[in-house]
């Protein structure tokens, strides 16, 4: 037998056990922890190299989050059968497990790191992400490796003014909220959230809830670590001779660094920072290795310095603006003429084009992971070419960075977007095409996407807004917060702060926080900052348009939506699909028809959606007495001729209804597939549907006055 060396530390955390476990599985990882909630399990493993690469000048941590469909009895779909690439979901959460670590390793570290939690089993009520988030944290802080944590996370909802700690699956969708938030015991370091239109004092209500929940998950990873830790690393530091390297640069370079932060044109202060540094490492011995490999790091040091300093010192950014002035804005609809709805934002040197595609039900996207298989309708997608900050780069799938952007857009629109699918059934698809970057191209794709999608006649709620807020925290107590932030603003700062929302309340936050935690008061300052912004800009949208058109765009298709008995639609499909392929065949429209009896007929022109229209109803209708029809001649017989109508109904016609005076023959008449219109009589005693020809203007279709006047010979049949 193996004698392993379990440690085992649990308690109970919002209803539900919390356990934490090592030493029994991966044990020759660095770190490794399994957690389990409920009956959720992820197994989070941490390896790290022993030491850096000679030449390495960043700090190389990959963070890998997985899903395997065993851990909910599933087996994957496709043709291989198995786990492929991961899916936009698993992006996500490997970012959401990234951005409050990445932060709490000292900056001389360099060794590569790689964390990778795997899901192994989903118990579809307790959600993987915070125990994944948990279990990283855990591995890390156990494993010895240099971590300035341990980190802990939750969820928050927001039902009937009550806040909701790590709601279930179910609870989840029917709360006001969905937020992540993670943390060390100082305070805040992520957040992640979708709202239902909430006021910045609930939002900020439910940051702190978390913060305040997840304190005892750390006092917990902290016994663990007391009992299983393993030896600790030697933290790394910036060696002595780095200060003389630094001042070297600081005294030869800092007005060229300073000139460089007052040009307000992006690409001509990147070309004067790059020639200040290449002049500074000419300076340098190339034999020096210790010069060679620091030279990077001084540079940047003077960099967030000089930017840091000037706007704690004067007040005044990078581009001349005061802390809380939003860049110029221009707005434009209607850029593209093909479009079914276009946008194009501009905020100072941000540039989104925005383009809204209108769809049937067949292009809904059906998704596949471990909960069940769903269509989602709304799409957006985020694309960020390499030519938008004026750089040569790979055109592919989109990364981590695009898939997150897009999401966090998506969730600051969709709260906003119809719920009626019966009134608005079309699947919507946004692609937002960034044109130029320079500080928070996510949230110019949050206003191109409300003027796109009002251009395309969706009836949005209210329109949506979103501004990025920065941050400059200095050890001395100095504290400045940025609106509107720039690129070098948000890498040299401390604090990437997105808030999204309507006028009348926050749909979207994304916090991420690059020094050890933040206040409580500078959240509250900054979400009252970007409030104030986000109203601004609201305000320059509403110039462009104000509200979403009243129809959709001519160029989309025409979409009506329809409700028929659950019973009806085996006949509307008819045998083998055969009903339904004509329907769209002779009609040339999209038919979806869904297992609740709703039919959804699109069409590109209106006369081609109101014959299919017509179509379906005749099939689903009940025969009237006293009411005509349409129909086709199927039959002819001794005794009358069959006549289809209403769809798939039969009826017979008899000889005696087919003239007002006697006939010889039916087929002297009429022959199969004759159009012919008929007035349905009632029915007979077996049930069968009694049509009339005779008592109808075949001409006109109409009910003709004169034939209630005539006088039938003696020897006719009644």
């Amino acid at each position: 037998m193996i004698d392993f060396k379990v440690c085992r530390k649990e308690m109970d955390w919002g209803g539900r056990k919390l356990v934490l476990e090592t030493g029994k599985i991966a044990r020759q990882a660095t770190g490794a922890v399994v957690v389990k909630y409920g009956e959720t399990e992820v197994l989070a493993t941490v390896c790290a190299a022993k030491e850096a690469k000679a030449d390495q000048d960043f700090f190389p941590l990959t963070v890998n989050y997985q899903e395997k469909y065993y851990a909910t009895g599933k087996v994957p779909g496709g043709f291989m059968k198995r786990e492929g690439k991961p899916s936009e979901r698993e992006v996500l959460i490997s970012r959401l497990i990234d951005r409050p670590i990445r932060p709490l390793f000292p900056d001389a570290f360099k060794n590569e790191v790689q964390v990778i939690c795997t899901v192994l089993s989903h118990d579809q009520n307790s959600d993987s992400d915070i125990p994944a988030m948990i279990a990283a944290s855990a591995a890390l802080t156990i494993s010895g490796i240099p971590f300035l944590g341990p980190i802990a996370a939750c969820k928050v909802g927001y039902k009937d003014g009550q806040y909701i700690l790590n709601p279930t699956i179910e609870q989840m969708k029917e709360t006001e909220l969905e937020l992540a938030v993670a943390g060390t015991s100082e305070g805040v370091l992520m957040v992640e959230s979708e709202a239902q239109e909430l006021s910045e004092e609930t939002m900020l209500g439910a940051v702190m809830f978390g913060f305040e929940s997840f304190q005892p998950v750390i006092k917990l990873i902290n016994e663990l670590k007391a009992d299983a830790g393993k030896e600790p690393w030697e933290a790394p530091v910036f060696p002595p001779e780095f200060d003389d390297l630094y001042n070297k640069l600081a005294k030869e370079f800092t007005a060229a660094f300073e000139a460089a932060f007052k040009e307000t044109d992006k690409l001509k202060r990147g070309e004067m920072i790059g020639v200040a540094s290449e002049k500074f490492k000419a300076t340098l011995d190339p034999e020096n290795e210790f010069e060679q490999r620091y030279a990077q790091d001084a540079i940047e040091k003077l960099m967030h310095k000089v930017m840091r300093e000037s706007v704690l010192t004067t007040g005044h950014r990078i581009d001349g603006r005061d802390t809380k002035t939003v860049r110029p804005i221009e707005c434009q609809v209607d850029v593209l003429p093909m479009a079914h709805g276009s946008a194009l934002f501009t905020r100072g040197e941000t540039q989104a084009l925005v383009v809204t595609t209108l769809g049937t039900g067949e292009d809904a996207q059906i998704v596949d992971g471990l909960m069940e298989e769903y269509k989602e309708d709304f799409m957006l997608n985020y694309n960020f070419p390499p030519f938008s900050v004026g750089e040569c780069g790979r055109i592919g799938s989109p990364g981590r960075r695009e898939i997150g952007h897009g999401k966090l857009a998506w969730r600051a629109i969709h709260p906003m977007m119809p719920k009626d699918k019966d009134s608005f059934p079309y699947t919507i698809r946004v692609v937002s095409e960034i044109m130029e970057s320079n500080g928070s191209s996510s949230m110019a794709t949050v206003c191109g996407t409300t003027m796109s999608l009002m251009a395309a006649g969706v009836p949005m709620a209210k329109p949506v807004a979103g501004i990025a807020m920065g941050l400059i925290k200095e050890d001395d107590g100095r504290v400045a917060v940025l609106t509107d932030i720039l690129g070098d603003e948000d890498h040299l700062g401390d604090m990437d702060f997105k808030v999204a929302g309507t006028k009348d309340g926050v749909t979207a936050l994304q916090m991420d926080i690059k020094i050890t935690s933040i206040t409580k008061e500078i959240m509250e300052k900054a979400l009252a900052q970007a409030h104030e912004g986000r109203i601004h800009i609201l305000g320059e949208m509403a110039k462009a348009i104000a509200e979403p058109r009243p129809h959709v765009s001519d160029k989309a298709p025409r979409i009506v939506a329809i409700k028929i008995p659950v019973d009806k639609i085996r006949e509307v499909i008819g045998t083998g699909g055969k009903v339904i392929r004509e329907i769209i065949e002779k009609t040339h429209t999209k038919i979806d028809i869904s297992d609740d009896g709703v039919v959804k007929i699109a069409s590109m022109k209106k006369e081609d959606g109101d014959a299919a229209l017509e179509w379906v109803m005749g099939i689903v209708a009940e025969p009237e007495e006293g009411k005509i029809y349409h129909g086709v001649v199927t039959k002819i017989m001794d005794f009358g001729a069959f006549v289809r109508f209403l769809g798939t109904t039969e009826g017979l016609v008899h000889i005696s209804e087919v003239k007002p005076e006697r006939i010889a023959t039916v087929s002297e008449f009429y022959k199969e597939g004759d159009s012919i219109w008929v007035k349905c009589l009632g029915t007979d005693n077996r049930g069968k549907v009694k049509l009339s020809a005779k008592r109808v203007n075949q001409e006109t279709g109409e009910d003709p006055v004169s034939y209630t006047h005539l006088t039938l010979p003696t020897n006719s049949l009644v």
